[in-house]
Parts: structure tokens; sequence; C-alpha cells
């Protein structure tokens, strides 16, 4: 499907790399809220992104088991997030990439994740009409 494929500009990724991208993204980023509310003094490992998209063939991939996987992920830890105390709202770890790294840090960087690729998504996407 040329939506799917259509890049808006030479290094800017298709649709449907992007929605591979959020679906890892976005198990990465469930594991790394239950690691900071479960582990003591977590470590929570960065990753290249742009070496996934290369390695986990963003490229070629169906889509349908990413967008399940990035839905699933969401509502699993949508059930987390209402359940949590103020302790656990307050509870750190250190990030290998940006240092200090907490529980509402998390939710800062992944509650507007998927909402800014969305504009890419429609980019690219009309790309494909033009």
């Amino acid at each position: 499907m040329a939506e799917l494929d259509s890049s808006p500009g030479v290094s800017e990724w298709t649709a449907r790399q992007i929605v591979h991208h959020l679906a890892d993204s976005e198990m990465t980023s469930a594991i790394r809220l239950r690691q900071l509310l479960a582990d003591e003094d977590p470590v929570i490992v960065g990753y290249d992104e742009e070496e996934f998209a290369r390695r986990l063939f963003y490229d070629e991939r169906p889509i349908d088991a990413s967008l399940e996987a990035l839905g699933a992920a969401r509502r699993t830890t949508a059930e987390l997030l209402h359940r949590l105390s103020e302790d656990q709202w307050a509870r750190t770890g250190t990030h290998t990439e940006s240092g200090p790294y907490g529980v509402e840090t998390w939710l800062r960087i992944y509650a507007a994740h998927a909402h800014d690729h969305a504009e890419q998504i429609r980019r690219a996407r009309q790309s494909a009409l033009h």
C-alpha cells in the first residue's frame, strides 16, 4: 500500500516504519514503568531507535500486530497508572542516557509520544497522494 510506504522526505520515516516504532517504543515504555515500580534503584536502558528500524524490518513487516501491541501495551499500562499511590508516583531510577528518571518523567515523555508521531504519519500518507 503506497500510503504506508511513502516518505515525505529523504530522512523521514514512512507510516509503516512509524507504526512499528510506536509499538516497540510503547512496549519498551511499558517495561520501563514496571521497572520503576517494582525494582529497587532501577536502571532504565536506552536504545537506538534507528538500529531497531533497520534490524527489526520496519520497512517491510505488516502493521497489524504492531497496532495490536501498541494498544495492548497502552491498556495494560493504563490499568497500572490508575492504581498508583503517591509514593509510587514518586519512584525514581536512572536512565543510562539521561540520568535521573522517575515515573512522572516517564509519563511526560510517553503521554505525548504517539501524538507527536501522528502528524508524521499524516505527512507520510499525504506524500503518497502527491
